[in-house]
C-alpha cells in the first residue's frame, strides 16, 4: 500500500515501499517521493495543489456546497458524526478543492480529491463541486483538470451518490461539446464510481506513477473470484499495458507534461473558430424544488431486506421474459464489434404498441445453469460496449430505448478490469446523457450501483414495487461500515434502496406495481403493467425535439447536487 505524506512538523518518515527512513526535508524536496525506491506517497489536495498550479494563482470556487444528509445514514456512528470527524482531521469542507488556476501560465478550472477525506467518497456535496468547477471552465472556455483519489461512491449517501456519476458526467459531456479539453490525472487509489466516470471519462487520462485504478478493489475481486491477482494488478503500468490510460508520469513530471498538454489545447484553440459556450442552467438552489413533482406513493412499506430477498428471487421475471411478454416482435442483435458478446446484456429491435424501438437489459436466468451461463446478470466490458453500439444505432435510426435494469453490478473480475470496466461504464453514462432520441430505463430486479448506472441514465427511470437501486449491496456496506457481517438487513434499511423510498427522494420518476405477493407470483401480470407504465412515459417523451430531450435529462441529473439533496432532507 501507498504510504500517506507525513504530517508537518515530522522530523523522520518510514517508506511504505521499501521501509528506509527518510529525513522529512529531504522527503518534502523530493515531493513525496522516496529517493531510494522511487514510492510515491499520497498527497493532501493542498500539498498537491502547491506541487502543480504556478504560485498564487489559485483561487477557490466561491461556492460551497450545502451540507447534507439526504437519507439519514446511520451504522455504528451516524453520517453527520463521521463529517464532522473528517473535516478535523483534514481541515477540509469536503473531500475536494476545486478552484481556478494557471499551470504554467496556461488558464484552467481545477477538482483536486484527498484521500484522508472519508476515502475521498463521492457524495452530492463532492458532485456538486466538481461539477461546479466543469461549468466554470465552460464559462471560461478554459480547459478542465481533475486530480482523482477515491475509493468510490459514498453509501451514507445511498444511491443519491450514485447520481453523482451522471452529474458530474454530463458536465464533462458538455465541455466536450464545446471543445474544452478534459484531462484526469489518476493517483493512487482512484476506484468505484469516480474511476467508472469522470476520471476515465474525459478526453486524457494520466496515471501518477504508483497509481493504482479500477472498478472493482482487489478485495472485492479476491472474494468472488476466489483467485489469486496477477502481479501488478490494477498498478499504472497495468493501465497503460492495457491500454486503460494515456501515459503513466512521475510526480515530479506531472507539472510540465500538463503545462505541454494545456499549451497544446490553448494553441488549437484560435479565436475565430471558438464556439460560443451554452448558456448554463441556474444552479439547483435557483431552481424550483423539483423538475418533476415525485410521484404519490401508496404501496404499503415493506421491511428493506425482504423486497432485497424479492429482487433477487430466482423466479422473478427476466429481460427475455419481458421482450416475449410485453413487447412484440424482438430481434435480438449481438456484438460488441470490438471482439466480445456479453451474455449478461442482450438487446435488438423490438415493437410496443406497434412503435419500433430498441430494448437493451440485463439477463439472469431462473436456473442455476442459466444464472451461470449469463454470469448472473454481471456485465463485462463487452456488454456495456454492446449495449453502447446499440444505444448509438437506435438515435441513428430515430427509435427510442428502453432499458430493463437487473443486476447486482459489473463484473469484477479480472479479465473485466484488463478489459476497462471502469472506462465502458463510463463511456456508457457519459454517451447517454448526450443521446438525442427518448430513453426509459425500468429497474425490474436489483439495480447494483454502476452496472445499473450505465443503462440508466435515461428521461424516465422507472421501478417495479419490488426491486432495488443502490449504491452498494447491502452485504457489501455491511461488511465495511459495521463489526458484525451479519448486519446486511439493517445495512439494506439505512441504504433507503427501496421503491417507496427512491420516488420520494426523486431519483425514480414512477412506481410499477406488482401482483401479490410479487413479480414471480404472476409475471404475465407483471409484464403488462411494465407495458403500461413504460408506454405512458414514454409516449409523452416522442414529440420532444432532440436538443430538449437531451437539455432536459440533464436538468434530470443535474438537480442530484448538494443543495437540491439539501432541500429533500430539510422537507422531510
Amino acid at each position: 500500500m501507498t504510504a500517506t505524506a507525513p504530517r508537518e512538523g515530522e522530523l523522520w518518515s518510514r517508506c511504505a515501499g521499501c521501509a528506509s527512513l527518510l529525513y522529512r526535508k529531504r522527503l518534502r524536496r523530493n515531493l513525496d517521493v522516496c529517493p531510494e525506491c522511487g514510492e510515491h506517497a499520497r498527497l493532501a489536495a493542498p500539498e498537491r495543489l502547491r506541487q502543480l498550479v504556478d504560485p498564487e494563482s489559485f483561487t477557490p470556487l466561491p461556492d460551497r456546497a450545502a451540507e447534507v444528509d439526504p437519507i439519514e445514514f446511520v451504522d455504528v456512528l451516524s453520517y453527520p458524526h463521521r463529517l464532522s470527524a473528517a473535516r478535523a482531521g483534514t481541515g477540509l469542507a469536503e473531500a475536494v478543492v476545486c478552484g481556478t488556476a494557471t499551470i504554467g501560465r496556461h488558464p484552467c478550472a481545477l477538482a483536486v480529491m484527498d484521500f484522508r477525506f472519508l476515502g475521498g467518497s463521492l457524495g452530492a456535496a463532492v458532485g456538486e463541486l466538481i461539477t461546479l468547477a466543469a461549468e466554470r471552465a465552460l464559462e471560461d472556455a478554459v480547459p478542465l483538470v481533475l486530480v482523482t483519489a477515491s475509493g468510490g461512491a459514498r453509501m451514507q449517501e445511498g444511491a443519491l451518490s450514485l447520481m453523482q456519476m451522471a452529474t458530474v458526467s454530463q458536465a464533462i459531456a458538455a465541455l466536450r461539446e464545446a471543445g474544452l479539453l478534459t484531462v484526469s490525472v489518476l493517483t493512487d487509489p482512484t476506484y468505484g464510481g469516480v474511476a467508472a466516470s469522470f476520471a476515465t471519462n474525459t478526453d486524457l487520462v494520466l496515471a501518477e506513477s504508483g497509481a493504482r485504478m479500477g472498478f472493482a478493489g482487489p478485495r472485492v475481486i479476491r472474494q468472488v473470484t476466489g483467485r489469486e491477482l496477477p502481479e501488478g494488478f490494477q498498478t499504472a503500468a497495468f493501465l497503460l499495458r492495457h491500454g486503460q490510460v494515456d501515459m503513466v508520469v512521475p510526480r515530479h513530471a506531472l507539472r510540465g507534461r500538463l503545462v505541454a498538454l494545456l499549451a497544446a489545447a490553448r494553441a488549437g484553440r484560435r479565436p475565430a473558430s471558438r464556439p460560443a459556450v451554452p448558456r448554463q442552467e441556474p444552479a439547483p438552489a435557483a431552481r424550483p424544488a423539483a423538475l418533476v413533482a415525485p410521484p404519490v406513493v401508496d404501496a404499503a412499506p415493506a421491511d428493506a431486506w425482504e423486497t432485497v430477498r424479492l429482487a433477487r428471487h430466482p423466479g422473478r421475471p427476466t429481460t427475455l421474459d419481458y421482450l416475449d411478454t410485453a413487447f412484440e416482435g424482438f430481434v435480438e442483435l449481438h456484438g460488441d464489434r470490438l471482439g466480445g458478446d456479453c451474455p449478461a446484456v442482450v438487446g435488438g429491435l423490438a415493437r410496443l404498441d406497434g412503435r419500433h424501438l430498441m430494448v437493451i437489459g440485463h439477463q439472469k436466468g431462473h436456473t442455476t445453469g442459466e444464472l451461470v451461463a449469463r454470469n448472473f446478470g454481471m456485465a463485462s466490458p463487452a456488454g456495456h460496449r454492446k449495449a453502447l453500439r446499440l444505444m448509438r444505432l437506435a438515435a441513428r435510426l430515430g427509435l427510442p430505448v428502453v432499458t430493463l435494469v437487473d443486476t447486482p453490478g459489473a463484473d469484477p473480475g479480472v479479465a473485466a478490469e484488463e478489459q476497462g470496466q471502469a472506462a465502458a461504464i463510463a463511456e456508457n453514462i457519459l454517451s447517454l446523457s448526450m443521446l438525442p432520441t427518448p430513453v426509459v430505463a425500468v429497474i425490474t430486479g436489483e439495480g447494483g450501483s454502476g452496472g445499473a448506472l450505465a443503462l440508466a441514465v435515461a428521461d424516465r427511470v422507472l421501478m417495479l414495487q419490488h426491486a432495488v437501486y443502490s449504491v452498494i449491496s447491502p452485504e457489501g456496506c455491511a461488511a465495511i461500515l459495521w463489526p458484525d457481517r451479519g448486519a446486511a438487513p439493517q445495512a439494506a434499511r439505512a441504504l433507503r434502496l427501496t421503491a417507496p423510498d427512491l420516488c420520494r427522494l426523486g431519483v425514480v420518476d414512477d412506481l410499477v406495481p406488482e401482483p401479490v405477493p410479487a413479480a414471480h407470483h404472476d409475471p404475465e401480470a407483471t409484464a403488462r403493467a411494465l407495458r403500461e407504465a413504460v408506454l405512458a412515459h414514454l409516449l409523452p417523451l416522442l414529440d420532444v425535439p432532440p436538443a430538449t430531450l437531451v437539455r432536459r435529462r440533464r436538468q434530470r441529473f443535474r438537480r442530484f447536487g448538494a443543495a437540491r439533496a439539501g432541500a429533500r432532507a430539510g422537507a422531510r
